[in-house]
């Protein structure tokens, strides 16, 4: 199935395109991702980073086994990988606004995890307020991959889904889950942007992206944040009239 959002040449930066998905057995683990993140700042490679969590057990898991899966798991969902420009960008920008994070991690997760990604559209297309369950979840993954995945597994992606969603802020409640905005962040709409950018976007059409659609503003909005954001470094953001021009010499710089 060819994916609207990711082209092949994208893979290079971190994105993923097969169809296997980390949400058929988790979320996408926002507080293990602070966990590593908070103790790992200076791991500069994959093997620092399964060391720390499988080793050092920075996560504090009970055993080996359960540490080591976190690790597998954490790893598809974010590469943990500074040669992944998605992987450098996020921790770049990740301490700097942690009211943030939750919607950068799932920014990130959503273009690792190829199904989630192919359910998000579904997600986005309920205006607020609306009710959104588990089984229409998964029923719409069934849709979208008639016969790929046993029921079981829809139901789990189905009840994962909707708590990465709820923690980044699109979708509200326990029991009964209904659409939410989610607060929008300087930081956030640059790494949206980016990640458009490096799916081949360019100008005015990064405000139209996936990435960009899940941080649930006006682009108006977008735009104001846009330029908040470039004032504080971590884009360049260059306007005149219906002519955007959006670069990203800070995020996209060569580690020395």
């Amino acid at each position: 199935m060819t994916d609207p959002d990711v082209p092949s040449l994208a893979e290079i930066h971190g994105f993923r395109i097969k169809p296997t998905g980390t949400h058929l057995s988790r979320t996408m683990m926002l507080e293990d991702l602070r966990g590593v993140l908070s103790a790992c700042t200076d791991c500069s490679s994959p093997p620092q980073y399964q060391a720390a969590i499988v080793d050092d057990n920075v996560l504090a898991k009970p055993t080996a086994r359960s540490a080591r899966m976190s690790f597998d798991r954490l790893r598809e969902l974010y590469a943990f990988d500074p040669a992944s420009r998605i992987f450098r960008a996020l921790v770049d920008i990740w301490p700097s606004e942690r009211g943030a994070q939750p919607s950068v991690a799932l920014l990130c997760a959503t273009a690792r995890d190829p199904i989630l990604r192919a359910i998000t559209p579904f997600l986005l297309a309920h205006p607020a307020g609306a009710t959104i369950t588990p089984l229409a979840i998964a029923q719409e993954a069934e849709q979208r991959f008639p016969g790929k995945f046993q029921s079981k597994s829809l139901q789990r992606l189905g009840r994962n889904a909707a708590s990465s969603w709820t923690q980044a802020g699109l979708l509200q409640g326990r029991k009964r889950k209904t659409r939410a905005r989610p607060e929008a962040h300087p930081v956030a709409v640059a790494y949206a942007l980016l990640l458009g950018d490096l799916c081949g976007r360019r100008g005015q059409a990064l405000f139209s992206t996936l990435w960009a659609r899940m941080l649930d503003a006006s682009p108006h909005e977008l735009r104001r944040y846009a330029e908040r954001a470039s004032r504080e470094g971590w884009i360049d953001y260059r306007a005149a009239g219906d002519v955007v021009e959006i670069t990203f010499s800070h995020l996209m710089r060569e580690e020395a």
